[in-house]
């Protein structure tokens, strides 16, 4: 999956970007207050995708 598609996805279910990291982006659900990284590669495999959204307790992708 490409990282732009995946930003997109966590634009639309309200998660914002709390900061950037020297290799990663920060992402942060403010309903739920949690948190996870993702990673500034252009190709983000599935199965890390699915876990970042269920880092951040949205539906996954």
């Amino acid at each position: 999956m490409k990282r732009s598609d995946l930003i997109r996805y966590l634009k639309q279910n309200q998660c914002e970007l709390l900061r950037e990291g020297s290799r990663h982006s920060i992402w942060w659900n403010p309903e739920t207050k949690e948190k996870s990284a993702v990673p500034r590669h252009r190709e983000i495999k599935n199965i890390l995708a699915k876990k970042i959204c269920k880092d951040l307790s949205i539906p996954l992708i």
